[in-house]
């Protein structure tokens, strides 16, 4: 960890048995780290900051258990689902606290201080303070993150990909921080559009079950016009309305194949994704998947089933 991250004196309760897994991406800038720990007290002192200090911010999204933190002049407590800002160049201390999690785990953005295009003494306020990562543009880098730490732990990320990622987490991590200390003005354009999509994008995962989402309440919400929100989007193979009906046909044909939901009817599986009636639910679905969502449904369940019996026999 003292590599990978920064050098820190560590103990633990559990320094006997003690257990982690730390993997580690470098996206182009940035570096991708996701962490699970079990409880541990963490402390960075002066004395290893004039040691090794490789001037970087890093922004941390909780994900199971509290943490104690302390940096500057703040102390903060932060639960599952807050961002945690940090500045290798100053003391820090953190307390992994033991949780109903079992093991503590955490997702973190580091980039050179270099990369933002905003003031680094404006940051010292939001250090050591706990921030919303359900809400706002804390949501769209939190959920960013965990999809980037995702394909991370899965191998999934290609050279040609890893650096565009980085630069979309650079601009998320700028944006969030921005809107912290109302300097969105400091941003490059670039850096705003591409925030400006994420938020968008994040806005509509969030309400396809809504029949009323279409790019006209979309462009509405963001206080953009129709056609701008167009041009936002009109490097994707899809346009923005082809995009949601895309997305809701997914979920739809996800929800066909659950065994779990096998007693609810076809049409209140389309409806739960915005499909409002059923008829228009069918049609979608066959252009899309070469049949209706009932042949699909039993096709999909009858070959989970098969499947199980053959586990079975096998055992």
């Amino acid at each position: 960890m003292a590599q990978d991250i920064v050098p820190s004196m560590v103990s633990s309760p559990h320094a006997g048995d003690f257990r982690s897994v730390v993997t580690v991406a470098e996206l182009g800038r940035v570096l991708v780290t996701a962490i699970d720990y079990p409880e541990l007290l963490s402390v960075r002192s002066s004395a290893l900051v004039r040691r090794s200090d490789p001037e970087r911010f890093g922004l941390s999204l909780v994900v199971a258990n509290d943490l104690c933190v302390a940096q500057r002049d703040n102390r903060s407590r932060l639960h599952p689902g807050q961002l945690l800002l940090h500045d290798t160049s100053q003391p820090l201390e953190t307390h992994a606290l033991p949780g109903a999690a079992g093991r503590g785990e955490m997702v973190m953005l580091q980039l050179p201080k270099s990369a933002l295009p905003l003031r680094t003494e404006r940051l010292y306020p939001l250090l050591g303070r706990g921030m919303s990562g359900t809400c706002g543009m804390g949501s769209v880098f939190a959920r960013y993150l965990v999809g980037v730490a995702g394909v991370v732990r899965r191998g999934e990320v290609c050279v040609r990909e890893a650096e565009r990622l980085g630069e979309v987490a650079l601009d998320l991590f700028a944006a969030t921080l921005a809107s912290h200390i109302d300097a969105e003005d400091r941003l490059r354009p670039e850096t705003r559009r591409q925030a400006l999509i994420a938020r968008i994008e994040t806005f509509v995962q969030l309400n396809l079950s809504d029949p009323e989402l279409t790019p006209a309440a979309i462009a509405a919400h963001h206080h953009i016009s129709l056609g701008y929100l167009h041009r936002l989007f009109q490097h994707r193979e899809l346009t923005v309305a082809a995009w949601i009906r895309h997305l809701r046909l997914e979920r739809a044909r996800a929800d066909l194949a659950d065994p779990r939901l096998c007693h609810h009817p076809v049409h209140a599986l389309g409806a739960r994704w915005g499909f409002q009636h059923a008829a228009d639910f069918s049609r979608a679905f066959r252009n899309a998947h070469g049949m209706p969502p009932g042949d699909y449904r039993r096709q999909a369940l009858g070959a989970g089933r098969a499947a199980v019996d053959a586990g079975s026999t096998d055992g």
